[in-house]
């Protein structure tokens, strides 16, 4: 038995250490405007997509995918800063947008109690390739792991907050597949 525990907390620990989250210095984040924080693990997990036609593949074009969403979040929006607590790039990288403990702009009457996470490209008619997939798994993992999120957590699409196709058909159709998953 305590050799079994031994494996597990081992590979946990493996795990906590392989996952890694490009600061917002990387992308040249500009500093937000008084966030708010939330108290305490999260309820919820909210799936979007940036719906960028071709998405990226490098991080330079990540990077610039990035800053113009934050761009357009703090000035169009009239957000405080980039919606989303994460995003997940096709450069193969998780980059930090607001991050943990801080309460986002992405699904109105869920901010204060869910984390954002946000996949950059157009997930209509087909899915993110299996590293942005996994990607996104091991960050709620993390969540958990670190107490920013509910153990039993509920994993929504953006669709299911408000009338909008975010994140997607193809994206939408493989998170309905994920364990804690539920329709509202």
């Amino acid at each position: 038995m305590a050799i079994k525990l031994f494996c597990c907390i081992l590979a946990l620990a493996s795990f906590t250490n392989a996952l890694q989250i490009e600061p917002r210095s990387s992308w040249g984040a500009v500093a937000a405007r008084s966030p708010s924080r939330v108290r305490g693990p999260v309820e919820y997990v909210i799936i979007h997509h940036s719906d960028n036609p071709n998405g990226c593949s490098t991080s330079q074009q990540c990077q610039r995918m990035i800053k113009a969403i934050q761009s357009d979040h703090k000035g169009r929006r009239s957000f405080s800063d980039i919606g989303y607590n994460f995003i997940i790039a096709g450069d193969g990288k998780v980059y930090e947008g607001r991050g943990f403990g801080l309460q986002g702009s992405h699904a109105p009457n869920y901010n204060r109690n869910s984390i954002g996470i946000v996949f950059i490209g157009n997930f209509e008619s087909s899915a993110p390739s299996a590293q942005m997939l996994q990607n996104a798994k091991d960050l709620i993992e993390l969540a958990k792991q670190q107490g920013h999120l509910k153990q039993d957590y509920t994993l929504l699409g953006h669709r299911q907050t408000k009338a909008t196709a975010c994140p997607g058909t193809a994206l939408y159709n493989e998170i309905k597949s994920w364990p804690r998953w539920r329709e509202l």
